[in-house]
């Protein structure tokens, strides 16, 4: 299907999303307003001078009102066998924030809580801006965190292990 024209019909869109794979990542923050947690797609690089990061998180949530209050955050990237801390964030935020961190042996970090086995990307958040029903935030990477092994990934609405060619 071939779609043209100035604004594309959304379930157009969402099935050409689905097509795009993206890491898993949990993206954490800590400080005055509290700790939150969430999974989030929607993370790339943006500059290596200076280092920095995108993230965009729905700007209704907990995890954006608590990143913009507490002015930091940390992106986990995810290991491919992180399957249920995947989901353990996913979805609306429990009542308790706290609960979504139970069990999992965490990492306190100046931004935000780093995830066993993840790689981190500490940062503060250096602008932010809000776009319909998200809000960008760019982060200041202050503080890295490298993990061995290959990121968990998702596409067409599943969780997949990345592999080479050759495997």
């Amino acid at each position: 299907m071939t779609v043209t024209g100035t604004i594309v019909d959304r379930e157009d869109f969402l099935a050409a999303m689905r097509q795009v794979a993206a890491t898993v990542t949990v993206v954490t923050t800590d400080g005055a307003a509290g700790r939150a947690g969430a999974t989030v797609s929607a993370f790339t690089s943006l500059s290596a001078d200076p280092p920095s990061v995108l993230v965009c998180l729905r700007a209704d949530s907990r995890i954006a009102r608590t990143v913009l209050e507490n002015r930091a955050f940390c992106v986990n990237v995810l290991p491919e066998d992180a399957v249920e801390v995947a989901r353990a964030f996913a979805g609306p935020s429990p009542d308790d924030p706290a609960e979504r961190f139970r069990g999992l042996a965490i990492t306190a970090g100046a931004h935000g809580p780093l995830l066993p086995r993840a790689t981190s990307f500490a940062c503060t958040l250096s602008e932010h801006l809000h776009h319909n029903t998200h809000t960008i935030c760019i982060g200041a990477v202050r503080a890295l965190s490298l993990a061995e092994g290959k990121p968990l990934a998702y596409l067409g609405g599943d969780f997949h292990r990345v592999r080479p060619h050759g495997d």
